[in-house]
């Protein structure tokens, strides 16, 4: 029976890193989801890299599955970078992404096509409560708090990686040369309309996580100053408020050698105010010196990523007949 809001064609790109054994599982579920809520449909799988068998698995899964596409990059450039090079590699209407963990059920996929078929460009799949403990959570909760600048929308403070949106939206950034990348604030370069939906969120069946609280705050500091100006804007303040120390401190040894003929003593005194307007110096320099690297790797055009191999097939129908499904 077809799901009530049917879309015409999917695509779901998943980034793929050491992920050997929930894969065929993964792929095991999507493949009646999206045989119910589509005439046509597609998997690719974007491996980033693995250091394990997992494209020996994906080739395997490839073979029997004329739905199912293979991509290998040449190195490990990170989630997004994957997720980009899937995305410009999208043959259907409507795309949706999912980490390569189960953590994001299958299952929930029709949630975020509804909210489509409501009006919607962009819809997140928000989880009812994440199961990935403290620390990444908080480390999870930085970032979205980046996020909210570089997408300048409320709507980044409930982003995931379960994500829907419209082809047509990618056109914006089909010609994006940068290293660095966020698919999040790529997203808002095409359109304003995100919404987000509550989702079930499930505990990591197999492995464990290689987004580890280090790599989340990275990834935080590479959106502020990759697609942001905050920071900078943070800077000017902290000028502008050490320079008003600056001034009061001025007004206070001036006032006190004019009313009572003496000045402030003490060397510790004057070494404080120099240490203090020395660091906020070194700490806008900071700031300017990301800067300055981004345009830096930006003139050298590096690319996002770099495709090694992939899984050969011509455009498939819909979800012809699984060959390995029972």
């Amino acid at each position: 029976m077809a799901a009530e809001h049917e879309a015409k064609s999917l695509t779901v790109v998943v980034p793929v890193y050491n992920s050997d054994e929930a894969l065929p599982k993964l792929v095991a579920r999507l493949q009646p989801v999206l045989a119910e809520n589509s005439d046509e449909y597609e998997v690719i799988l974007v491996d980033d890299c693995s250091h394990t068998d997992t494209w020996r698995i994906i080739e395997d899964l490839a073979a029997s599955r004329p739905w199912l596409r293979g991509l290998r990059l040449m190195r490990n450039y990170g989630q997004h970078n994957a997720l980009l090079c899937g995305i410009r590699e999208a043959r259907h209407e409507i795309i949706i992404t999912l980490d390569d963990d189960l953590q994001n059920p299958p299952e929930e996929i029709p949630k975020l096509l509804a909210a489509l078929s409501a009006g919607a460009d962009v819809v997140y799949g928000t989880p009812l409560q994440e199961q990935h403990g403290f620390w990444r959570d908080m480390a999870s909760r930085i970032t979205k708090v980046a996020l909210s600048g570089g997408m300048g929308a409320e709507t980044a403070r409930k982003v995931s990686a379960f994500r829907a949106f419209r082809s047509g939206v990618c056109e914006a950034f089909s010609n994006y040369p940068g290293p660095f990348v966020s698919i999040d604030v790529l997203l808002t370069w095409g359109t304003n309309r995100f919404v987000s939906v509550p989702v079930h969120h499930d505990a990591r069946q197999d492995g464990e996580s290689n987004y580890t609280m280090r790599r989340l705050i990275v990834h935080a500091l590479n959106m502020m100053t990759g697609f942001s100006v905050v920071p900078l804007q943070i800077a000017s303040l902290v000028g502008f408020a050490f320079t008003f120390v600056g001034i009061l401190v001025l007004a206070f040894v001036l006032g006190r050698y004019l009313l009572e003929g003496t000045s402030v003593p003490g060397f510790p005194f004057l070494a404080s105010i120099v240490a203090i307007f020395s660091g906020a110096q070194l700490f806008a320099l900071g700031i300017i010196g990301e800067y300055l690297a981004r345009m830096h790797f930006r003139s050298m055009e590096q690319p996002a990523y770099t495709v090694r191999s992939t899984t050969s097939r011509a455009p498939s129908g819909p979800g012809a007949e699984d060959p390995g499904a029972e």
